[in-house]
């Protein structure tokens, strides 16, 4: 299969999903994961310009230790709007480019603005790329992909639909979140938070949830004809 995950920033995918990237890429699926934005406002210290280049070559370092090919569109951070057709038609190629069996995107609420503009975006996308007439480098896709809603953060106000057994990948995840070295001097700056830990320990509680060591919440978007017959999470 081909799994197609999209985050709002440069180290989100790795750390709502990174584990069941790493998990379908030991299973020899094609992963393509990446950001909208390109992180550009998330540090105190480097300026945006050099944080923005920084802050992509995390990203691809993350991307190569899960086993995925990585991509950023590169809207600037606070700026992601579903509304935003051209952004929409970006979002709409990778899904053409991708030709994804799934889609895994952020939760439709979350605890930051361009988290959930990037559900609407993607979620759109997803349908839109099977339209002929929305014009984009690819050609039109041809079937409704189902779509997951991965982790909010710290795993606020989110109830899973399928669980996903991360224990023999939990540690591919936390290497990849290691990556996003920026990003763990800034989430201590601004949030007082251990990136690495915190993941850890929704993974562990997540995992106490359904009976494992470690594993990740998933929600199914249940819209129209975005359902399967079999089980798609691995």
């Amino acid at each position: 299969m081909n799994i197609l995950a999209i985050g709002c920033h440069p180290d989100d995918v790795e750390g709502c999903c990174g584990g069941t990237l790493a998990k379908f890429a030991k299973q020899g699926h094609q992963i393509f994961m990446g950001s909208i934005a390109n992180g550009s406002v998330g540090h105190r210290v480097i300026p945006s310009d050099e944080l923005k280049q920084i802050r992509l070559e995390e990203a691809r370092a993350g991307a190569k230790i899960i086993g995925a090919q990585h991509f950023c569109i590169g809207a600037d951070d606070l700026t992601v709007e579903a509304s935003n057709m051209d952004l929409l038609k970006e979002v709409v190629e990778i899904v053409r480019w991708a030709k994804p069996d799934l889609v895994i995107t952020h939760n439709p609420q979350d605890y930051m603005r361009d988290h959930e503009q990037t559900s609407e975006l993607v979620t759109s996308a997803a349908f839109c790329a099977t339209v002929h007439h929305l014009a984009t480098k690819s050609l039109e896709y041809d079937r409704f992909v189902p779509v997951y809603y991965m982790e909010t953060a710290a795993g606020v106000d989110f109830c899973p639909t399928d669980y996903v057994d991360i224990s023999d990948t939990i540690d591919i995840k936390l290497a990849a979140a290691t990556c996003h070295k920026s990003q763990l001097t800034w989430l201590k700056d601004h949030d007082d938070m251990d990136f690495l830990e915190t993941l850890r320990m929704i993974s562990r509680f997540r995992g106490n949830q359904c009976g494992v060591l470690y594993a990740e919440g998933f929600r199914h978007y249940s819209g129209w004809q975005r359902f399967a017959t079999k089980r798609l999470l691995p």
